[in-house]
């Protein structure tokens, strides 16, 4: 990195990406589990990152997800719900870029083997009206997160052959599933009329507030994490806004979620 560069960023000065951290996830639970006296047992292969919550709380109104009291996660409660004769994990109101990594990594260090992440959206450039879901391709790293894990690089982006599978899983889920870009934000009371119209001109979907980290962690971990957009919204700008649907948008979602389940069991990726 230059040293005009380092100027800029100066937070990235004490960066090395090619050494091992100091503090890893699995002596935090390591430590989880000492103190909360938990058995040393794996958590389901496939999980869900649900930031909104409201999946999750569909899933617990209808009785149908049930907590993992084995989960050593000192932040978090993971529940499991069966999908396709499968048992998935989902943690609700992870919300932003540091929270869904620190999320990921205690997920892979327990037996996840796939993650996949649905968060809602705001509407930058449109594919009709909302809600829809966008398949995330590639994600603009607007984020901080992500530069802890790798350089800097404009755009975070999913693993090809994963896109092509779940591409064409999620042709039958009853809302539009687009492919394209999202902008992922730290700051989502500062999406200024110069960063949207920014976004737009690059064709950005819709903006969010995990996928470029959790993209780059991925691909520095080589785990496979897929993640969806639900654009639900265009920011608060017109009337009845933030609408994702029935049941707030979790039975449209649980479409998405079961389209992935079954690419992971079909594919073992």
């Amino acid at each position: 990195m230059s040293d005009e560069h380092s100027s800029q960023f100066p937070l990235q000065r004490a960066k090395a990406y090619d050494e091992q951290s100091v503090f890893s996830p699995a002596s935090l639970i390591k430590q989880a589990r000492r103190q909360k006296n938990l058995p040393d047992k794996e958590m389901p292969d496939i999980c869900v990152l649900d930031p909104d919550g409201d999946i999750l709380r569909h899933l617990r109104d209808r009785g149908e997800a049930s907590e993992l009291e084995t989960w050593p996660g000192y932040h978090t409660k993971l529940y499991t719900t069966e999908r396709r004769g499968s048992q998935v994990g989902i943690i609700g109101c992870a919300v932003g870029a540091p929270f869904a990594v620190l999320v990921a990594e205690q997920l892979f260090t327990t037996g996840c083997e796939f993650l996949v992440s649905i968060t809602s959206s705001g509407q930058i450039h449109s594919r009709g009206d909302p809600p829809y879901f966008v398949l995330i391709e590639q994600a603009l790293r607007d984020e901080g997160t992500s530069y802890h894990y790798r350089e800097p690089t404009r755009y975070a982006s999913l693993d090809n052959q994963l896109q092509e599978r779940v591409e064409k899983a999620c042709t039958d889920v009853s809302q539009p599933v687009h492919t394209g870009t999202t902008w992922t934000t730290d700051a989502p009371f500062r999406e200024t009329e110069l960063a949207i119209e920014r976004a737009r001109t690059d064709e950005i979907l819709a903006v969010e507030m995990e996928a470029a980290a959790l993209y780059t962690f991925a691909t520095v971990r080589d785990q496979p994490v897929v993640c969806f957009a639900h654009v639900t919204n265009q920011m608060g700008q017109v009337e009845e806004d933030f609408e994702k649907g029935e049941a707030a948008g979790s039975m449209a979602a649980l479409e998405v979620i079961d389209a992935n389940v079954e690419v992971w069991r079909k594919n073992a990726l």
